[in-house]
């Protein structure tokens, strides 16, 4: 084990990178069980600033944009294919579904540093959302979900004028 791998800013998943055909009692390993409390105290303290967990950061990754018409959530989702995610509209939320699968078995790995399994993202949505006009479409690994606002949803919103010399 290097030093390197003992930094909690250089971890994925609160995981070191080991070789998977390691025995399966590796957590029993006093250095691992050490590695582990250090970047608990490390998500603890950063979490007392307000800043994100380092080890709770949501996959996938996704960009929203809105315009007077229409939200926009964007998702990067490489390795997948268009059969592997699952997209819903329901209760004000958009949930995105998944599982992405290992090309190799275990055996043949040395080690790896890529995520694989099931994911599950779900975004709050605002009221007013045509759910039956939405689309999705998803080219080289990036999910694009259009979801077009209602007329009622640009009435509910309201300008406040700023005054710079109020102050």
């Amino acid at each position: 084990m290097a030093i390197r791998d003992l930094i909690p800013w250089n971890r994925q998943e609160n995981r070191l990178p080991v070789p998977a055909s390691a025995s399966g009692g590796r957590d029993d390993h006093p250095i691992l069980s050490l590695h582990r409390e250090v970047n608990r105290l490390f998500d603890e303290a950063f979490g007392l600033f307000g800043a994100p967990s380092l080890g709770s950061l949501a996959w996938p990754k996704v960009e929203l944009g809105e315009t007077d018409r229409e939200i926009r959530v964007t998702a990067e989702l490489p390795g997948l294919d268009q059969k592997d995610v699952d997209v819903t509209v329901e209760d004000g939320l958009l949930t995105l579904r998944g599982e992405k699968r290992s090309e190799l078995d275990d055996k043949d790995r040395g080690y790896t540093e890529r995520s694989y399994g099931r994911f599950e993202r779900r975004i709050g949505l605002p009221k007013g959302i045509d759910r039956d006009n939405a689309n999705a479409t998803f080219r080289n690994g990036v999910l694009t979900v259009t979801l077009p606002k209602t007329e009622a949803a640009n009435e509910n919103v309201r300008r406040i004028p700023v005054d710079a010399n109020a102050a």
